[in-house]
């Protein structure tokens, strides 16, 4: 019987690219202005999703050649 196959990476990257159009979105919404503290969270976040993704698929590459 097969492990969880996903194991959260289809989770993850979905979160990822809807944070990356969050902050593409974001900066052009406030170009003008300088606040930028929002879209800088929504960068950190979608990085941090993008990397779990990373992590999780090459976690169930390594699993599967062992």
């Amino acid at each position: 019987m097969k492990k969880r196959i996903f194991n959260f990476y289809y989770l993850y990257l979905i979160a990822g690219i809807l944070l990356s159009i969050s902050v593409v979105l974001g900066l052009t919404r406030q170009y003008p202005n300088s606040s930028y503290t929002g879209v800088i969270i929504d960068a950190i976040l979608a990085i941090a999703m993008l990397y779990l993704s990373y992590k999780s698929y090459h976690e169930r590459k390594d699993r599967e050649l062992m």
